[in-house]
């Protein structure tokens, strides 16, 4: 998405809409957020963040604090009490989810203000998501959680997928897909699913893409900019695992056995980094209904 163009959806997003035969007018899109929105940001105690790095290739993480480390101090404006390594200027997405109301809202805009504290976005464009394909999960702090006496989290970096990754992305019932529409911004969205809903094929992922909100914002970045990052939350360890590769779109996905998927894309994967016990929160998943 863009706030440059004189709609909500840049090229790509159209022409996936086109693709897909189906779009949106984006009248839920705004270029402010409101102040349901603001108020809901502020409650997190963790965000997940897109960010552009120097070589073009979009990175996700999950960042994390009290609730109130997001803050909006107006309406166009979002601060994060937490340092995402990104300079000033660089586009950043990012997704506010709270997986005990399976209510979550994204913002996309640049980085105004940026130090060891944390950063501020100017704030380009706000809009909510459906609930769908959340997986109910109340969060608590990791057992032992203690500031200064926490322990660094020991990090892997590895080329293609490791056992590690395929272990837990066969197990994931969540993952997080950031990317980028080259110069039209960075965004970050979820994809959900029964554990096992990402097919694993040497280094190949198949993610079914469902019924959504018509937008098409990770596709259409992709028909523009192949290059995907995900992130992979084992919500009971904590672990963290962060991939980049090469994503494709086929439109005609629904044929390939992927039970409920209207089309799906299929990323290879070049590189990736696991963070054991990076992040100091738990998920306990309720029971189903």
């Amino acid at each position: 998405m863009s706030a440059d163009l004189d709609g909500p959806f840049h090229p790509g997003e159209l022409r996936a809409q086109q693709l897909a035969g189906k779009g949106s007018s984006g009248g839920a899109i705004r270029d402010y957020m409101p102040d349901q929105h603001r108020e809901f940001f502020a409650l997190l105690p963790f965000l997940l963040v897109a960010t552009v790095a120097d070589d073009g290739w979009p990175v996700a993480t999950v960042l994390c604090g009290a609730p109130g480390f997001v803050h909006s101090p107006d309406p166009t404006t979002l601060r994060v009490a937490a340092p995402s390594g990104a300079p000033v200027g660089a586009r950043v997405g990012v997704l506010g989810l709270d997986f005990g109301t399976r209510r979550r809202n994204r913002a996309n805009g640049t980085i105004a203000q940026a130090d060891g504290a944390g950063f501020t976005i100017a704030v380009a464009q706000s809009f909510g998501n459906c609930p769908k394909y959340i997986r109910l999960r109340d969060v608590v702090p990791a057992a032992g959680e203690g500031g200064a006496d926490r322990v660094a989290p020991a990090v892997s970096h590895f080329e293609g997928l490791g056992e590690p990754a395929r272990r837990m992305l066969a197990a994931a019932d969540t993952l997080f897909v950031a990317t980028t529409g080259g110069q039209y911004g960075a965004d970050i969205s979820h994809r959900g699913g029964a554990p096992g809903f990402v097919r694993i094929a040497g280094d190949t992922l198949t993610v079914p893409d469902y019924a959504g909100n018509r937008y098409f914002n990770t596709l259409g970045n992709m028909l523009v900019d192949e290059r995907t990052a995900l992130l992979v939350i084992d919500y009971a360890s904590g672990d963290v695992l962060h991939l980049q590769g090469r994503a494709e779109v086929d439109w005609d996905g629904a044929a390939a056995g992927l039970p409920g998927a209207e089309r799906l894309w299929r990323m290879r994967v070049q590189r990736g980094t696991l963070r054991r016990a990076a992040v100091p929160l738990r998920w306990r998943l309720r029971p189903q209904d």
